[in-house]
C-alpha cells in the first residue's frame, strides 16, 4: 500500500492533502497518482503530486495513539 501527498493551491492559499493509492509496485503507484492529478484538475483548485511513499497501513487515529500523544 502507498501513500501519495497532493499539494493544493487555490489563489494564493496552499495545503497538503494524503491518498491512500492502491498498487502492487512503486511505479504503479505513483502512475495512478499522476492519473488522478491530471484527472481532478478540472476546478479552480489546482492539484500537484508531491510525493509518495509506501505504508504499512493508514494514518488512522486510535485511542491508543491518542493516548500516547497525551502522556509525551
Amino acid at each position: 500500500m502507498y501513500m501519495a501527498e497532493f499539494k493544493l493551491r487555490y489563489g494564493d492559499k496552499k495545503w497538503y492533502v494524503r491518498r491512500i493509492v492502491e498498487a502492487d509496485s512503486f511505479e504503479k503507484a505513483k502512475e495512478l497518482a499522476e492519473r488522478y492529478v491530471k484527472a481532478i484538475n478540472k476546478g479552480e483548485v489546482f492539484w500537484e503530486l508531491s510525493d509518495i511513499f509506501e505504508v504499512e497501513k493508514p494514518l488512522t487515529i486510535t485511542e491508543e495513539m491518542v493516548e500516547k500523544l497525551e502522556k509525551a
